[in-house]
């Protein structure tokens, strides 16, 4: 077999058998590969940010690593701000970045580029294969360094020839040990038993995998035995929320009502994250969000068992037996009238589908809407860690793939949207249950609000058009139909909530859009 039949057949053994692609000519023998080879699934995506966005859906449902084929730098440039918002969600990932023949290189041709530069900002692991005969042992390498916890960003760039030529008799792969997580240590255990004996207020922080799960039970066992509140960052990888879960209180975005909501804990107890720091920097607040006097304590690290530490945590305090919290369901009546934050926080929480999948990327609405869908049926709700807009609905794609027996729903604001729309595009292709639900208020208008609170001061006219989309305005409709999608307008609570509810009752893609 040639290199690239190496490649593609090692990442199906090691267990990555999804490829999201955007392929370009010095790729063509991968892509030939991955079309052999009937174990790996090869997903097209039209542009390369959608891929690297959906491998990153697919990391968050799984908890195994996709790969993405990029074509040279540029193509990985294209990728990079889903690899960032990936790498902030401890997503693994694996990239196979496609290189002109070292033959070729020499010459400086066009499409020429510093692969390495531009991806060892947001790469835990970077290599270029020097021959075909050396590919599937560094594919192994790099599948199981995305398999890591937390999970890492893998990228691997392929010269053109080290694909073509013939990789020989296959060497013996390194041996790779399943990724283990490492127990926390004893001493912190004793420290934080003394925190909650001591009575204070205190809040647990919960990330990444403490916030789902049977970790996520006993957070909630820990909680009821001690009185301590549990809270999340307000961006977070993936929480399991809804009726009959363990429910968590999520940290305002604003630094106001941020401080007003941690002003009265005297302990910040952090599992898998670190203390809330405000997303910007603004002229008179402060970067860190706890009151003055207010202790943080590391139970968990990044790269540490939080179940491990919460089984730890209720053995000392003899809480084994000790009834979890719950969140109970809460029937909301089908809201009527006026589309606001408020009236649509009500038709998602009567809409939702029990085990649904959330993404989120609703900014301005959703930030006043989410809070209100904790009595929903249960359903998991994923947010963008890295903050770079666009992430939506690739991650969506990605975890339809990753879950086809369970409906997505994307909500995404309509500036966010026009980075990656040709994600529906894919989701027609393969058929995938997304419900895309773009909030059209025809303007950055997330920017308005954080104008003000940067101060600076009235925006005029022409500060103002730098922030409104609504000249032309946009036809979501006729988008959404060019790329094989149906979609629908609604402007009440009563048509969004119907659209919603027979969205969710078709099979394949639909769009929504919620004119405000």
């Amino acid at each position: 077999m040639n290199g690239a039949e190496s490649l593609v057949a090692t990442l199906v053994d090691q267990g990555v058998d999804i490829c999201f692609a955007n392929p370009g000519t010095s790729e063509m023998h991968f892509l030939a590969a991955l079309g052999n080879n009937t174990k790996m699934r090869s997903v097209l995506c039209l542009f390369e940010g959608i891929a690297t966005g959906a491998a990153d859906g697919w990391w968050r449902m799984k908890d195994k690593p996709a790969s993405t084929l990029l074509h040279l730098g540029p193509g990985l440039a294209n990728g990079l701000a889903n690899i960032h918002n990936a790498k902030r969600a401890s997503s693994g990932m694996v990239n196979i970045i496609g290189e002109h023949s070292l033959s070729h290189l020499k010459y400086d041709p066009p499409l020429t580029s510093d692969i390495e530069g531009l991806a060892r900002p947001l790469s835990h692991w970077v290599r270029r294969s020097d021959s075909a005969g050396s590919i599937a042992w560094d594919a192994t390498q790099a599948v199981a360094k995305a398999g890591e916890h937390p999970g890492q960003i893998a990228t691997l760039i392929l010269p053109g020839n080290t694909a073509w030529e013939q990789a020989g008799a296959t060497a013996a792969l390194p041996a790779i040990e399943a990724p283990q997580r490492k127990a926390p240590d004893v001493a912190r255990i004793e420290h934080i038993v003394r925190v909650l004996r001591s009575g204070e207020p205190a809040l647990i922080i919960l990330a990444n995998k403490a916030t789902r799960g049977t970790a996520l039970s006993k957070a909630g066992q820990l909680a009821a035995a001690t009185g301590a509140r549990l809270g999340s960052q307000f961006f977070t990888a993936r929480i399991e929320r809804g009726a009959g879960r363990t429910p968590i209180e999520r940290i305002p975005y604003a630094v106001p009502q941020a401080q007003a909501f941690l002003k009265g804990f005297k302990h910040l107890i952090t599992v898998e994250t670190r203390e809330p720091v405000a997303f910007f920097a603004y002229p008179d607040k402060p970067s860190l969000l706890k009151a003055e006097g207010t202790q943080v304590h590391a139970l968990v690290q990044a790269d540490e068992d939080s179940e491990l530490a919460f089984d730890m945590l209720l053995d000392e305090l003899d809480a084994r037996r000790v009834p979890g919290l719950t969140q109970a369901r809460i029937e909301t009546p089908v809201p009527t009238g006026a589309l606001n934050p408020l009236s649509i926080a009500h038709v998602l929480a009567a809409a939702i589908p029990e085990h649904a999948i959330v993404v989120d990327e609703s900014l301005t609405t959703g930030r006043e809407s989410m809070g209100h869908t904790m009595g929903a049926l249960p359903h998991d709700l994923i947010n963008n860690m890295g903050g770079s807009i666009g992430y939506a609905t690739p991650v969506a794609t990605g975890a339809a793939l990753a879950c086809p027996d369970r409906r997505v729903i994307c909500m995404v604001g309509d500036g966010s949207a026009m980075y990656t729309i040709q994600s529906l595009w894919t989701q027609a292709r393969e058929n995938l249950n997304v419900t895309t639900v773009i909030f059209a208020n025809n303007s950055y208008a997330i920017l308005k609000a954080e104008y003000a609170n940067m101060g600076a001061g009235t925006p005029g006219e022409r500060a103002l058009s730098m922030i409104d989309i609504d000249k032309p305005r946009i036809d979501w409709l006729a988008m959404a139909r060019s790329m094989g999608v149906p979609a629908i307008a609604v402007e009440t609570a009563e048509s969004f909530y119907k659209a919603l509810a027979d969205a969710n009752r078709e099979p394949g893609p639909r769009l929504i859009e919620v004119r405000l």
